[in-house]
């Protein structure tokens, strides 16, 4: 018997329990991370608790509200992880509580009251005997991360320190540091699914659909689900940041670029009908949601926003509101009238059934918590995958921007192979 097929080492380790928490929006093989995940720690000795719904409990700790079993956190056994890889949901839940919305500079660590929500959270960690936090989310999840290990560093000294592993989730891909986010592929899926089934039905109506497809900061899923589903067209935030750059707005203290909006519904509109010389009265256009937050000011009006200062998109309606504007454009400009439909597509992908795929690729960021942790011996990384699935370890301050406390978004390179593999696809058009 070869060593290849032996056990791995159990390097010596001081960890008796860990905790693991989910925050942010759903991805397919979410279950994938979190079991392996806790497998990995239960066969080295070590107990796994499942925080409940991401860092909303734990912000509600105090005297009069400890932290309790079932309510507040799961005991993650053999038996209850039992053929969970595979499942869909999120066994632990998740919710978006930011305990470090009120930190925005490093200086608000030296900041009791602003540190206040952190300081519940180490409170509510520590009452349950926890070693060690792994955490599993998206950018603002990573920047939560990065300020948890900062606020930790200014604790007196002697303080029980906890190390801070996160683990990169989002199906919008638009993370620094991994090649490809687990659940982004069967997104992908199951949106180009959509865009096909809606090709027959405007093809069968001579009727248009213009689906707003989920990516608030990068085109990396609407560009993805267009290739595979065959769209007419793709227009994300990263064009906007080409051709279709108006000016920018001054809001707070800072610029932001916003759209030029007749021609962007003009260039749609030439689509149509280059599509109508080729005999096509029909078609699929794939817009990213995060055009929403490049609207000009006048249309973001009264709009929420959330914990992390997003705007409420799903309020705007992106794709039935330019659905509107592409079908009026079009009568003006032909004196025809065409159906154009606003469909919004993505956030019923966020919790289907993942493709084998996603499933090693989280299976494999899971044990990569537990040998960033336990073999290596490391704090503040995110677990990264490239490759064939080689593991690294990326330092909190290659991704997070230690003056402002912020990640970067990884955008879709400008003229990139797999942009023009769009444009290549698309109906061509003339400009």
């Amino acid at each position: 018997m070869t060593n290849s097929l032996s056990h791995p080492p159990q390097p010596q380790h001081n960890f008796k329990r860990v905790a693991i928490l989910f925050s942010g929006g759903p991805a397919p093989a979410a279950n994938a991370v979190i079991s392996t995940a806790a497998v990995s720690f239960l066969r080295a000795g070590i107990e796994v608790l499942g925080i409940k719904n991401g860092y909303s409990n734990l912000m509600q700790f105090g005297p009069d509200r400890p932290m309790e079993e079932d309510r507040d956190y799961l005991v993650l056994s053999h038996k209850a992880l039992s053929r969970s890889r595979a499942k869909q949901g999120i066994m632990i839940g998740t919710a978006r509580a930011n305990p470090g919305k009120a930190i925005s500079h490093p200086d608000h660590l030296k900041d009791k009251e602003r540190c206040q929500a952190f300081q519940t959270t180490y409170d509510a960690l520590c009452s349950l005997g926890v070693d060690a936090l792994i955490s599993i989310g998206g950018d603002d999840t990573l920047k939560t991360a990065n300020k948890f290990k900062m606020f930790q560093d200014t604790l007196p000294e002697g303080s029980k320190k906890l190390p801070v592993v996160h683990l990169p989730k989002t199906i919008d891909n638009d993370y620094n540091g991994i090649d490809f986010t687990f659940g982004f592929f069967t997104a992908v899926d199951f949106l180009s699914t959509e865009i096909r089934t809606l090709l027959y039905d405007g093809e069968a109506s001579k009727a248009y659909f213009l689906c707003e497809a989920m990516g608030r900061s990068a085109g990396w899923l609407a560009y993805g689900a267009a290739i595979a589903g065959e769209a007419s067209l793709v227009i994300s935030v990263e064009d906007i940041m080409g051709d279709f750059v108006e000016k920018e707005w001054e809001e707070g203290g800072k610029t932001r670029k916003t759209m030029n909006v007749p021609k962007v519904v003009d260039r749609i509109v030439k689509t149509m009908l280059a599509r109508e010389a080729e005999g096509k009265e029909f078609g699929v256009i794939v817009l990213a949601e995060g055009l929403a937050e490049m609207l000009p000011e006048s249309y973001l009006d009264g709009v929420a926003r959330d914990d992390h200062g997003h705007i409420a998109i799903t309020d705007i309606q992106l794709g039935r509101t330019f659905s509107k504007w592409v079908a009026k454009a079009y009568e003006e400009k032909t004196g025809r009238s065409r159906k154009v439909t606003g469909v919004q597509i993505g956030y019923e992908a966020r919790c289907t059934k993942p493709l084998a795929y996603d499933v090693i690729l989280g299976s494999q960021l899971g044990v990569g918590a537990y040998r960033a942790l336990v073999e290596k011996k490391l704090n503040g990384v995110m677990v990264s995958a490239s490759g064939q699935f080689e593991l690294h370890y990326v330092d909190f301050a290659d991704l997070v921007n230690q003056e402002n406390l912020v990640t970067v978004v990884r955008h879709i390179e400008p003229g990139c192979d797999f942009q023009k593999l769009a444009r290549f696809l698309e109906t061509y058009v003339n400009d």
